[in-house]
């Protein structure tokens, strides 16, 4: 029998996600969504989606990388489905296409779960370094816009001040876990030692370059992905490159919150790029432009991959 705890893990994100969905709705008339759809340049759209799958299929090779060191030689087609695959489950549980990629790849190719775990786990640590250097640099590029932003909000003193306290508080929590032996340290030291060391194993590769190389490709696809998809609705044509790190940023963190970022990921844009005096609507809209075609790629090819899967296997054949 299920765990409470289980549930709601499962329950909550669509709940909120649903919620979202609703909020979203209402804060913009379905006639006048499916106007912009219709009146969106899907020329623009379609590169969009173009360079999403480009992210996906270099995903999928990278992995082979990874796959080496551990002694198996994995097929591409079986790694590029294992990764749709996971992508539409993730749609139905958070979290679990990590988990049914690893089982695809432990059925089809003979590579135990965990270390099959392991590995995608590593990813997650190469992407994440990914996301917060993307970060950093909006940071740095619009530095005086965001002090102003803050500065506009809350009082300079209070900011720094809070800031102080913030640090202090950090360094003074950083002291207690690397001497303390209690049970909450010993985790929070197990998972900073294991993040470092799964960050640290990319290097030790053979192929390290080149795995490093792919990580930079599909996050520079996925920056642009969502930037060129702006030039669907004229209203958005004249964005600025911060609107657009600051979104994609947004918006990537919104996939987390939600089932596949139902519901979260386009009101993410919205709060972003109001920050730039950008309009609700188109901003809206063109969240729900870029979440629904880069879904439906991923529900087709995901399911095409979850049917075919045992099919490509049967026949021994490679891609």
């Amino acid at each position: 029998m299920a765990k409470p705890k289980s549930i709601l893990k499962v329950v909550l994100p669509l709940l909120l996600g649903v919620g979202l969905v609703w909020y979203s709705l209402s804060k913009i008339s379905i006639p006048t969504l499916v106007q912009y759809f219709k009146d969106a340049d899907y020329s623009w759209i379609i590169l969009g989606v173009s360079l999403g799958v480009l992210s996906h299929v270099s995903r999928a090779y990278r992995w082979l990388y990874m796959a080496e060191p551990l002694g198996y030689k994995p097929k591409f087609g079986n790694s590029l489905m294992a990764v749709y695959s996971a992508y539409l489950i993730n749609f139905t549980i958070p979290r679990a296409g990590e988990v049914a990629r690893a089982s695809i790849l432990k059925n089809y190719e003979g590579i135990p779960f965990d270390k099959g775990f392991g590995t995608i786990v590593a990813e997650r640590i190469a992407d994440t370094i990914m996301l917060l250097s993307i970060v950093a640099i909006a940071f740095f590029i619009e530095f005086e816009f965001i002090y102003n932003f803050f500065a506009e909000k809350f009082n300079p003193t209070s900011l720094i001040l809070g800031g102080s306290v913030l640090l202090l508080g950090a360094l003074l929590l950083f002291l207690f876990i690397k001497k303390s032996t209690s049970k909450f340290a010993l985790k929070v030291k197990g998972f900073v030692v294991g993040l470092l060391e799964g960050a640290l194993s990319i290097f030790k590769m053979k192929k390290k370059w080149a795995f490093i190389g792919h990580t930079l490709f599909i996050w520079v696809m996925y920056v642009l992905m969502f930037y060129v998809t702006t030039f669907a609705l004229p209203e958005l044509q004249n964005i600025t490159l911060a609107a657009v790190l600051i979104g994609f940023i947004l918006s990537s963190f919104s996939i987390a919150a939600t089932n596949g970022g139902i519901g979260s990921f386009p009101e993410a844009v919205v709060i972003a790029f109001s920050l730039f005096g950008m309009a609700e609507d188109p901003s809206r809209a063109f969240g729900w432009i870029v979440w629904s075609t880069q879904t439906l790629v991923i529900i087709i090819v995901g399911g095409l991959s979850l049917l075919y899967l045992p099919i490509f296997n049967r026949k021994k054949t490679t891609l």
